[in-house]
Parts: C-alpha cells; sequence; structure tokens
C-alpha cells in the first residue's frame, strides 16, 4: 500500500509540478532523487528547526545532502 501511495505522488509530482519544501510531508519528500526516509526525516526536522525554507539552496544545510543531490534535487522541489 506505501509503495502504491508512493508511486502515486511521484506521479502527481511530476505532472503537476515540483514538490514544496515547505509543505512536503515524509512520503512526497521520498518521491524525490537520493531522498529515502531517513533524509526525509532530517529535512523535516531542518524545517521545524529553522522555519521555512527561504531557498532551495538551503537543502546544502540538511544533514547528508550535499552539492550532488542539491543539483538533481533542484528541477524537483521549490519553496512555493
Amino acid at each position: 500500500m506505501v509503495r502504491i501511495i508512493t508511486i502515486l505522488l511521484l506521479f502527481f509530482s511530476l505532472t503537476f509540478g515540483a514538490i514544496n519544501l515547505n509543505k512536503a510531508n515524509s512520503a512526497q519528500l521520498q518521491t524525490l532523487y537520493g531522498i529515502g526516509p531517513t533524509k526525509a526525516q532530517e529535512i523535516l526536522k531542518y524545517r521545524k528547526s529553522h522555519g521555512h525554507f527561504k531557498s532551495v539552496d538551503e537543502l546544502m544545510n540538511v544533514k547528508g545532502i550535499g552539492p550532488k543531490t542539491l543539483q538533481k534535487l533542484k528541477s524537483q522541489v521549490s519553496i512555493r
């Protein structure tokens, strides 16, 4: 069931645009390139501690996300 939901979320995100870093839940974040449960939780933890992301580049401050991952994520995420 979780797999089906994840596939549907990926389909909708690719069809309707980027995933909003400031609104996405763990399941939505996990549809992104290189983001599994651990990194999704780190993103949520960062957002809870620091407030809304002000730019996509701020993902570099999240534990486990480096320059290569950020480059691949940029086209898949937004802050609006």
